[in-house]
């Protein structure tokens, strides 16, 4: 190496213990908190660290300390509202206990949740915080728990995969939320959905659906049908709209709900992608909300408050959900070995302008 390649390099454990006169086993043990070191030799070798601007290795730490003081955290999209809330719950709680989190998004594709995981793995993180793009498939997850790597999941749940699972009741909100509608008069309520998870007319009341154990809008779609059951109204594969997880799908799956003659006066959207599609379609439509047709959805965006009539929403404590997952995870990577399970906060409903009487005829 050259003079000036040496003058360029990063500064070196070797060059801080030289520089602090010590050995570099006491500049390592000052460095990484660990082992006996005189209060003198840690003072002199902090020194020196901040006077050449050492920056400590910290795969190198990770190795002596077992821990890199990284969660991965793996979420379907950064642009939700949902999601950004989620994440920044997730990164307080977890820098308050001295961690930082790297984050992966995924668009809701397995493929792209495959890889991220892999690469968090090799950065050697303390523990994954995922919303899975397909609870049926998470062999790649329980992986990680064989490596010994704990994992917590948020917002949706996995029937194959024995780890926490941070939530709300989302058949319990969907059914509570369709009440209020069919209260209101409404008798032929729609649902706006995600097609990959969305179930028929059949399917859906044969369903042994666990409140944790499943994708948010599966269980949004039973208590959506659960509310009309207990009403005595059909559940029927028209009144199902299913929709790529697109807000330009949404809007084409609600205008078409929305064509005919013997179209619903009600609809659910189970995500705030749904609800921005509908939304849309009904006002191209030049319907009247509420007076033609009522509008529930799924997360209180900041927008939903802006558009007119502001929508009525089930509200989710987004940033809670976040901080709760970090906080078992933490708990995990601290050795917390007691049984797995659900963790369920409350839903708000919010009523506002969007939902009124069932029109006449």
């Amino acid at each position: 190496m050259t003079k000036r390649q040496r003058a360029n390099s990063a500064p070196t454990i070797h060059d801080v213990a030289a520089a602090a006169g010590v050995s570099r086993a006491t500049a390592a043990r000052a460095l990484g908190g660990y082992g006996p070191v005189s209060d003198d030799a840690r003072a002199r070798v902090m020194s020196a660290a901040d006077r050449l601007g050492y920056r400590p290795n910290r795969l190198a730490r990770s190795m002596i300390t077992g821990t890199t003081h990284t969660l991965g955290v793996v979420i379907a999209d950064i642009q939700l509202a949902f999601f950004a809330q989620a994440v920044r719950g997730i990164s307080d709680a977890a820098r308050a206990q001295e961690f930082e989190v790297i984050l992966a998004n995924t668009d809701e594709d397995r493929a792209k949740e495959l890889a991220a995981v892999d690469v968090l793995i090799d950065k050697r993180v303390d523990g994954l915080i995922v919303a899975p793009a397909d609870s049926a498939q998470t062999a790649h997850l329980a992986e990680a728990q064989r490596r010994g790597i704990p994992v917590v999941l948020i917002d949706r749940g996995a029937p194959g995969l024995r780890c926490d699972v941070v939530a709300v009741d989302n058949q319990r909100a969907a059914r509570n939320a369709v009440n209020h509608l069919i209260r209101l008069g409404h008798r032929r309520i729609a649902i706006v959905t995600e097609a990959s998870t969305a179930l028929s007319a059949a399917e859906i009341g044969r369903a042994h659906l666990p409140p944790a154990g499943q994708m948010t809008s599966v269980l949004r779609q039973a208590g959506w049908a659960a509310a009309l059951r207990g009403a005595g109204l059909p559940v029927t594969d028209e009144l199902i709209r299913t929709a790529r997880y697109d807000r330009d799908d949404a809007r084409a799956a609600t205008a078409a709900a929305i064509a005919g003659a013997d179209r619903p006066t009600a609809i659910l959207t189970t995500d705030e992608t749904m609800t921005l599609g509908a939304l849309e379609a009904i006002l191209e439509a030049g319907l009247d909300i509420p007076g033609d047709i009522s509008l529930v959805g799924f997360d209180d965006s900041p927008w939903t408050t802006v558009v007119r009539p502001p929508l009525t929403v089930i509200a989710q404590p987004v940033y809670e959900l976040g901080a709760m997952a970090a906080r078992r995870l933490l708990a995990r990577v601290a050795g917390d070995d007691s049984p797995p399970g659900p963790v369920f906060l409350d839903t708000s409903f919010i009523l506002r302008g969007s939902t009124g009487r069932a029109p006449e005829g």
